[in-house]
This record gives C-alpha cells, structure tokens and sequence, in this order.
C-alpha cells in the first residue's frame, strides 16, 4: 500500500487576512512540502496542472524537477497532466527529462482536466474535449514504446519516423489515467492495462468499488493480469494530533474553496454540517488525527480495492506550517499504521 500527497499548488486569499501569496512563494514552499514528504518515508508526490490565476502549477515537470535533485526515493508524478490540451511530444520529453535527474522516479498521470482554461489558451475547440484525449493518449503511448515514432492523427500534424528524446532511465515510463468516476474512462484504462487514478471527492468511497471492478474486469478481458495493475485514489484531507484541531484547521480554506468553484459550477453552499458529514467514517474526507485517518484509509483499501492513497493538502491557501505539520503526521504515524495493518490481512487472506 503506497501513500502520499497530491497538491494544487493554490494560491486563493487567505481566509482570515484576504491577502494572496504570490506564485513564486507557494511554488518555493511546495518544494518544501515534496522534501519533507520523502523525509518521512511517503512514496508519491503529485502536482497538478492548472492554468489559472488561483494556481501556481501550469507546469508540474518543472516543480517536480526541482524537487527531484533533493530528494532521495519519493516518486514524481503530475495529478493530473491535462494531456488534451498538451502536446504528447513535450509531455513525454518532460517527464523522461524528470525522470533522469530524479534516476527513475517519474510519472504521468494523464487526464482530461476539470478545468476548461487550456483549451483556449493552446487553441483547441472544446467541441474536441473526447477525441484530442484519445488521440493524444495514443500517440504519448507510441512515444513510450519506441524510440523512433511514426504516427497520424487529426489534430496534430504527423511524426515521421522521427525520434523523441531523451529518453526515460525507467524502461517503461509510469503513465496513469486520471478519472473522476466516468465509466468510459476507467474501462478504456482497464482495456490499455494502465494503472487508474480516480478523484474520490465526494459522496461515499464504497461508491468507487464497482468502478474498480469494472476496470479490472475490463483489464482481464483485454487479456491484461488485472491483480498487478494499481488503483490510486485522490482524497481531499488534513491531519493534526487531534480529530477537533484538524477539523477546524482544514475547514475554512476548504469552505472557501467548495463556494468559489460553487459560483463557477451552480453547486449548493457548502457549509459546516456538509463538511462534517463528509469527515465522517463512511465520508470522502481524510481528516482527523493519526488514527481516524489510517483506519479510513485501510478500510478503503479492503472494500474498494485501492494499493495508493494520495491526501490531497491544502485546499485552498492554509498555513505552510500546518502544511507541512500533515505530511509529517502522514509519513510518520499514519502510513506506517495503514502499511501494517494491510500488510497482516494481506497474509491472513493468502492463508486462507
């Protein structure tokens, strides 16, 4: 069971002063939080791309890389690249490069992005939101699988035989599939034998397990071992040395940031009761102390079947301090309890 932190890298007012940290600051402090992370023995850090004002990170590869030459065994990944709108050429040629400096810890986690602002900004037709995914998705696996390309699509011109470079120290760069619980993309990720990342947000988790299902049983039909290919999720969350603290803590920045995206997207308000039902047991809410957090997530584990777990921290602009406080909490307390607890009823069910 692998765990770790997912970011953003937002830069939305401060709840309780309205000021804005500028990019540079939020960028130098993610840094931070990826080094201490591999400190405390977590094994994945992700970014995500977004290419707005409220968020830092337009170019993962690069932050990561600035995090790989100070850190020793924590995997890099993006979450998510929003590979619709990217050029699968540079994708990769950014990641292999990630990869080198790193010494193989790099990987994509490719998706579709919940935000629409690069589409526009890179001049394609949203109109085109299905097909430049699959199309892309396509030729970003041909580049994977061999050094010289040749490949035809519709809204890129052709490579001819041509070779990308450099290439990854990992034989087979990692390529994941972000998905938000769409049907279509957790099958078309089972049926190409790619390991699925889904965006566990909301609702109950015990939702996703027949997501899971359908994608191993996709995987199996496409004549893939679907018991070696890796679930992740990404769960918003927050940890502190007691449930009450972490829940005051984590519950201003989020709040803000649930009624923001709210106005964009027609949401209801999101208050106080919304966000304690949702930290409940059964809740998409990671937050609490060491113990209620580990318990979550072992119990995600056994009924939903996912091998990684990425804490999704801050929401919004919190504290550096509290930040960086969770990860610590995450690597020392809470991972090793998940890890020993899934580690005996893995045993105990291969006895059996």
């Amino acid at each position: 069971m692998e765990i770790g932190v997912s970011t953003f890298v937002e830069t939305s007012p401060d709840v309780q002063t309205g000021e804005v940290m500028s990019h540079a600051q939020r960028l130098r402090e993610v840094v931070e939080e990826i080094v201490l992370a591999d400190q405390v023995g977590l094994d994945v850090f992700g970014v995500g791309e977004h290419h707005r004002k409220d968020y830092a990170a337009s170019s993962p590869a690069v932050l990561l890389a600035a995090a790989a030459s100070q850190t020793k065994r924590i995997r890099l990944t993006s979450a998510v690249t929003v590979l619709s709108s990217a050029d699968p050429v540079r994708v990769f040629q950014d990641f292999a490069t990630l990869d080198g400096i790193s010494n193989g810890r790099a990987e994509i986690m490719a998706g579709r992005g919940s935000f629409i602002e690069s589409f526009p900004l890179f001049g394609y037709d949203l109109n085109d939101y299905d097909e430049l995914f699959e199309e892309k998705l396509e030729l970003l696996l041909k580049i994977r699988e061999s050094e010289k390309v040749n490949w035809k699509g519709g809204h890129r011109p052709a490579i001819n035989n041509l070779g990308v470079y450099p290439r990854p120290v990992q034989n087979t760069l990692p390529v994941w599939i972000g998905s938000g619980g769409n049907s279509e993309s957790v099958i078309r990720a089972g049926l190409l034998g790619l390991p699925l990342v889904l965006a566990i947000i909301g609702g109950s988790p015990m939702q996703f397990a027949p997501l899971v299902q359908l994608y191993k049983k996709a995987a199996a039909h496409a004549g893939h071992d679907e018991s070696k290919l890796p679930v992740a999720s990404h769960s918003h969350g927050f940890i502190a040395e007691d449930t009450q603290l972490a829940a005051d803590k984590f519950f201003p920045s989020t709040q803000a940031t649930m009624n923001s995206l709210g106005k964009e997207r027609g949401w209801g308000h999101y208050d106080r009761s919304s966000f304690d039902a949702a930290r409940g047991f059964e809740g998409a809410l990671y937050v609490g102390d060491p113990e209620t957090v580990a318990r979550k997530i072992i119990h995600l584990r056994k009924h939903v079947g996912i091998t990684r777990f990425l804490l999704h921290v801050p929401v919004g602009t919190m504290p550096h301090a509290d930040v960086m406080r969770a990860i610590e909490l995450l690597g020392t307390e809470v991972a090793p309890r998940v890890r020993d607890e899934i580690s005996r009823w893995e045993a105990e069910s291969e006895a059996k």
